[in-house]
């Protein structure tokens, strides 16, 4: 079955940087659109950013200029490359996948970022 793990969160200062990965598994197809969610604590999980099979990316408005989303379609791979991060930006990033545009989607399990002195 489709599996994705996330690597790369943790703890960091204020204006520090953060890479996360995803790894998705149990596909044969190839991957319409690759994104990253995040979920802070009492609030509604939110777009981050994704990047569909061609290439295009879409951000939030809150981490344009900042964050940065690539995928590999060979290994199934989408990253996150976080810079000038705030304590804003703290909450539990989700990896998810649509194979195609009407498709319900699959969701990693999380992982945290804390942005905190």
């Amino acid at each position: 079955q489709v599996q994705l793990v996330e690597s790369g969160g943790g703890l960091v200062q204020p204006g520090g940087s953060l890479r996360l990965s995803c790894a998705a598994s149990g596909i044969t197809s190839s991957i319409y659109v690759m994104a990253w969610y995040r979920q802070a604590p009492g609030k509604q999980r939110e777009l981050v950013a994704n990047i569909i099979r061609g290439g295009s990316t879409n951000y939030a408005d809150s981490v344009k200029g900042r964050f940065t989303i690539s995928r590999d379609n060979a290994n199934k791979m989408v990253y996150l490359q976080m810079d000038s991060l705030e304590p804003e930006d703290t909450a539990v990033y989700y990896c998810n996948i649509r194979l195609y545009p009407t498709d319900p989607g699959y969701w990693g399990q999380g992982t945290q970022v804390t942005v905190s002195s």
